[in-house]
């Protein structure tokens, strides 16, 4: 009897797990969005408007009341309206009184207002617990559930009970929500969403940079000189051939620029003795864009396999191809093999493949769904021992493909070398500059400082007093 009875217990289903009433103030885009799925996710909903009547836009499952019955029939209410539309909350801050307030709002400038929204919120109702949450997922992903780009939800509250609470009502929507500490944090997170590519304008800036500078620089070697010198109208080299030789440069400038502020971190680093010192302000800035710089590099270098791939169908190489046949028909001559340069165009090739391939590999394992995939010494590996090895290959590639052009007076025009001798500058320095830096005697060194041995602990002390009294 009693073994039946908890079969059927067991069977039965628990009332228990019946979510909570969740109330929404506002029946915009955002707020009908965000109610349809929190419906799909099994919670009872009650819209807050000043117009109750049921609209064929809301829910069919939600119910639709004033503000004032609304809000006595749920303990969490989202706040899906504007902030310059917080007034109404004034009169029912005794209704709101010990009740969570979810602040989902966004505005249109960066520190548009002295506070935050949620600080501004918490203000007009003192007696609510107020959280910041959901301003970083828009009404699109959760109306059509992509939400694959905006999962992860910024969550901040002085309660940390109502913000469990919060954090309860993420996952039970399949998002991931990360705990940004108190509400002094609401600007920040009211900020992100109006950041455009924060990471990426150094990146992107530098590269357009780079390409215009080097446009003209060839267009003035290979298009102009010719004019002026040669009489001879090449112009049409700007939509092809100039292109490709901008390509791989600005790719193999911006591939040392990722490894070098590694190695000028790593000097600082000997220099000081400690690793307890902050490093300046823009090297802090440039380290953490090198992911976005690698990625720009790839991007270029990928142009450059697509302009190589069509070098044989353009006309001019033809006409070039078939012009240099006929001359040597007619005048019964022939050139005979080089092994010397057979080995170097085999071997300007096999470093181009190579070194484009470990590129390849390097952009694969900085993807997020690949590097959470593995441990930090796999990723360490990859991206550090393949990323000097790539680069190594790129410059090798580089230098064999010009490298008997240096000392000839013919590459350069108005004395400007070729663009591809500039390009292996910054790569010539990072490389010197790591050489110098795996010799044992510093290399050891360096490893016992990342470990946190100091050479003289009152420098590190001296230096976080000073950092932190310039903060005050």
């Amino acid at each position: 009897m009693n073994k039946n009875s908890s079969n059927i217990m067991a069977l039965a289903p628990n009332t228990s797990n019946k979510r909570e009433t969740v109330c929404i103030f506002g029946t915009g885009d955002f707020g009908r969005a965000l109610g349809q799925k929190m419906i799909q996710s099994g919670y009872p909903i009650v819209f807050g408007s000043r117009s109750p009547q049921t609209s064929n836009l809301i829910p069919k499952e939600a119910e639709v009341l004033s503000h004032t019955e609304a809000a006595q029939k749920a303990a969490i209410i989202i706040i899906a309206i504007q902030r310059q539309h917080y007034d109404f909350l004034t009169p029912l801050a005794e209704i709101l009184r010990g009740k969570v307030l979810v602040d989902v709002s966004n505005n249109l400038k960066i520190n548009q207002y002295p506070e935050s929204n949620a600080e501004y919120l918490a203000q007009l109702v003192p007696g609510a617990k107020v959280v910041k949450a959901f301003n970083t997922v828009s009404a699109w992903a959760l109306q059509s559930g992509t939400l694959d780009a905006s999962r992860q939800v910024f969550v901040c509250g002085d309660d940390m009970e109502a913000k469990q609470m919060v954090m309860d009502i993420v996952r039970a929507l399949g998002l991931t929500p990360l705990d940004q500490g108190s509400l002094l944090a609401a600007q920040e997170i009211e900020n992100y969403p109006l950041q455009l590519f924060p990471m990426w304008k150094f990146p992107i800036f530098l590269s357009l940079g780079l390409t215009a500078f080097f446009f003209f620089y060839c267009l003035i070697r290979d298009v102009i000189y010719s004019y002026v010198y040669e009489n001879k109208d090449y112009s049409f080299f700007i939509a092809i051939s100039i292109p490709n030789r901008i390509c791989p440069v600005v790719a193999l400038i911006l591939l040392a620029l990722v490894y070098l502020p590694g190695v000028l971190a790593a000097i600082i680093q000997l220099y000081r003795g400690t690793k307890y010192s902050r490093f300046p302000d823009w090297l802090d800035k440039w380290m953490l864009c090198r992911k976005q710089l690698g990625l720009v590099a790839l991007a270029f270098a990928f142009l450059h396999v697509f302009y190589t791939l069509i070098i044989p169908i353009r006309y001019y190489v033809r006409w070039r191809t078939e012009d240099g046949i006929i001359s040597k028909a007619l005048n019964n001559k022939t050139d005979p093999f080089n092994n010397t340069n057979g080995w170097l165009s085999d071997s300007y090739l096999a470093l181009g493949i190579l070194g484009f391939f470990f590129f390849v590999l390097l952009g694969i394992t900085s993807l997020p769904s690949v590097s959470n995939s593995v441990n930090w010494r796999e990723f360490r590996f990859v991206q550090s021992k393949l990323g000097y090895l790539t680069l190594i290959l790129c410059t090798a590639h580089t230098l064999v493909y010009g490298g008997n052009r240096f000392l000839s007076p013919s590459s350069y025009r108005w004395y400007l070398p070729n663009a591809y001798m500039l390009s292996l500058i910054i790569p010539f320095i990072v490389l010197i500059l790591k050489f110098v830096l795996i010799f044992p005697c510093l290399d050891r060194q360096l490893t016992q400082i990342r470990q946190g041995w100091e050479r003289n602990p009152q420098y590190s002390e001296q230096s976080n007093y000073i950092i932190n009294k310039s903060a005050v």
